[in-house]
Formats: structure tokens, C-alpha cells, sequence
């Protein structure tokens, strides 16, 4: 057979007699006919078409600049800013007396004197404080210390609400019943009674080595920390449970039973994916929150303990001069002001991207 001949048909095959039709009943597709064959759009991920939708939510696109500015601000100020946080000023090695509650960009008598005779002085941005210390470096550092605890306590949040909510929603029956009826339990606790208490309990009972991390932050922070991980996982539990109750009865969580996967696997590598959403948006609406506690409980003089700031302990200090140097209020107040609006800028934004019930 010549190639440009046609195949005979077999008579009992349901195939068409291309005998039968000419060349010209077979025309060539069109462009336009071509193009309705591509893919309509390029395939992506979860994550990758959330980090999409959000970068066109230009109020989450803000906040995430005011939290990079601030970011990077707290890590290079101290390499910049020759002073210390808990540093006096003094002038030649003597304490200058002078450089109390100086205004922004102010210069006590020493140092105009240390600068006239050739001397060089870092400006005081924020002024200084009542005990000749730089009160920018102190702000600074505060904000780090407020992000930390946020953070920190996020983490904390997340792992035992992520554990909890998981084995209670994914075993049901009388176990679920049990450990909502503790979850019950925790909510009743009062936030501010067990702080109070653990730190008095705490400083009789904890001895940190001097120069650590916790000896600095004290133990009304080390306590803050244990009440954040007792008490407010609850929420994150609760929500976690509730999407894996209803995720639970789906067909390929069946599947995975009846090939004998046990449950770790089927909650690490089945269900907590699908709860994704819900763990982005509560972990980072959570730390606007932590932030807020802790300047809250700062503020009442049970958070960090001194020298070391915080922005909550720096507004508290603020007080007592308030009518003769507001500004010393005004800095650490809209710092946390913006840490917080952006956070919870931040969360809407994550929210309206990975919450698949928002999808249109």
C-alpha cells in the first residue's frame, strides 16, 4: 500500500470510511481553535495562589512594609547607636547629671561643651529619660522584646493547640468529650489572677544563671510564657477540632484507613494540610494579641523587669511625667499602635487569601 492511499475499513469495525470522504471535508484548525486547547492557567499551589491573592491586597502589602521597616530598624539601630539600654550617659567617663529627660535631639551642657572642644556626640532621637538614658536604643529595644514575647508565644500557642485540637476532634466519642470539657475548664481561669500568682510563686521557687536571657526578661516574663502556653491555646484547639471533625468523614481519609495507615499519619499528611488556612490566619492574629498582653501586663508593672525595657514598661514609666514630656508616652504608644494595626492588617490580608470558603 502507497502511503497517500487510505485504509480499507473492516466491515465489522464501528470506524468511519474515510473512502467515503474527501480531502477537503477534513480541514486544518484554526488558530483561534488551537489557542482554546491550551491549559486557561498555569498550575500552582495552595500556598503560591494565597502568597498571589495577598500581594494584591494592598492593605496586607502596607502592613507588610511598616513590619519590614520596623524589623529592620530594631536589628541595625543597635549597630548604629552607640549607646546601651541600660547605659547612663556620661561624658569622659563622668556621669553627665545634665542629660536628664532631654527633649528629641537635645544635648545637655556637658556634651555641647564635649562637642565645642571638637568631640563627636551621637544625637539623642528620642530625647532621653529620667535616668540619663537614650531613649530611642530604649524604645528599640523594647519593640524587640515585645516582638519576641509575641512570636514566642504564638509558637507555644500554635504546637499545643495544633496537638490538642488535633488528637481530641480526629479520636471523637469519649475522648473528645473529655478533653472539651477541660478546654471548658481553662476558659473559666482568669488571664491576670494566674500571672500574678505564678510570678509570686516563681520568684521564690526559679534561679536563672545571672547574664541569661531569662535572668533579664525575670520571672513575671518566664511566667507570662506558662500562662500563654496553659490558657490560650484553647482557641487554637477548638478551631483546629472543628475543621477536623468535618474533615475526618471524607472519602480519602477512609481510604487511608483501609490501607492501614495509622492516625499520626493520617492527621500529619491528611487532615492538618487541609487545616492550613485556619493555622496561618489564627497564628497571626495571635501575635498581635500576645503583643498587646504584654504591654498590658508591663504597663500594670508585672511584666519585664528592669533595666530591661519593654514598649508596655516604657509607657508605664511615661506616666508620671506626662504633662511636662508627653512625647516620652507618645513613642512607645505608636510603636505598638503600628505593630498591632499591621499585624491585624496582616491577618485580615492571610485570611481573605488562604481561607478557601472566601474563594469566589
Amino acid at each position: 500500500m502507497e502511503n497517500n492511499e487510505l485504509p480499507k475499513k473492516n466491515p465489522l469495525s464501528m470506524q468511519l470510511d474515510l473512502s467515503k470522504f474527501s480531502q477537503e471535508s477534513f480541514m486544518s484548525a484554526t488558530e483561534e481553535e488551537k489557542r482554546q486547547q491550551d491549559v486557561m492557567s498555569e498550575s500552582t499551589t495552595f500556598f503560591k495562589d494565597g502568597m498571589r491573592k495577598l500581594f494584591k491586597n494592598p492593605l496586607a502589602v502596607g502592613s507588610l512594609i511598616l513590619l519590614a521597616l520596623i524589623l529592620l530598624t530594631i536589628i541595625f539601630a543597635p549597630m548604629i547607636v552607640p549607646y546601651r539600654y541600660e547605659e547612663i550617659l556620661s561624658v569622659n567617663g563622668k556621669r553627665d547629671k545634665g542629660a536628664k529627660n532631654l527633649a528629641p535631639f537635645t544635648y545637655s551642657q556637658m556634651e555641647q561643651k564635649y562637642i565645642e572642644n571638637g568631640g563627636e556626640r551621637f544625637p539623642h532621637i528620642f530625647g532621653t529619660d529620667e535616668q540619663c538614658r537614650d531613649y530611642f536604643i530604649r524604645v528599640v529595644y523594647g519593640t524587640r522584646i515585645s516582638l519576641f514575647i509575641g512570636f514566642f508565644a504564638s509558637i507555644i500557642v500554635l504546637i499545643i493547640g495544633m496537638i490538642y485540637g488535633s488528637i481530641s476532634g480526629y479520636m471523637g466519642g469519649r475522648t473528645d468529650l473529655i478533653m472539651m470539657r477541660i478546654v471548658d475548664i481553662i476558659y473559666s481561669l482568669p488571664d491576670l489572677l494566674m500571672i500574678i500568682l505564678l510570678s509570686v510563686v516563681l520568684n521564690e521557687r526559679l534561679q536563672f544563671p545571672p547574664g541569661s536571657l531569662l535572668n533579664k526578661l525575670g520571672t513575671s516574663m518566664v511566667s507570662l510564657f506558662i500562662v500563654f502556653g496553659l490558657l490560650y491555646w484553647v482557641g487554637m484547639a477548638r478551631l483546629i477540632r472543628g475543621q477536623i471533625l468535618s474533615i475526618k468523614e471524607n472519602e480519602y481519609i477512609l481510604a487511608s484507613r483501609s490501607i492501614g495507615a495509622h492516625a499520626g499519619r493520617i492527621i500529619r499528611k491528611h487532615i492538618l494540610p487541609n487545616c492550613l488556612s485556619v493555622i496561618i490566619i489564627s497564628t497571626a492574629l495571635q501575635i498581635p494579641s500576645a503583643i498587646f498582653t504584654e504591654s498590658f501586663l508591663s504597663f500594670c508593672g508585672i511584666g519585664v523587669q528592669a533595666p530591661m525595657p519593654s514598649l508596655g514598661s516604657l509607657a508605664n514609666a511615661a506616666r508620671a511625667g506626662l504633662q511636662s514630656y508627653p512625647y516620652k508616652l507618645i513613642f512607645p504608644a505608636v510603636v505598638i499602635c503600628l505593630i498591632v494595626l499591621s499585624l491585624n492588617l496582616l491577618g485580615d490580608g492571610l485570611r481573605d487569601a488562604f481561607d478557601p470558603k472566601l474563594k469566589r
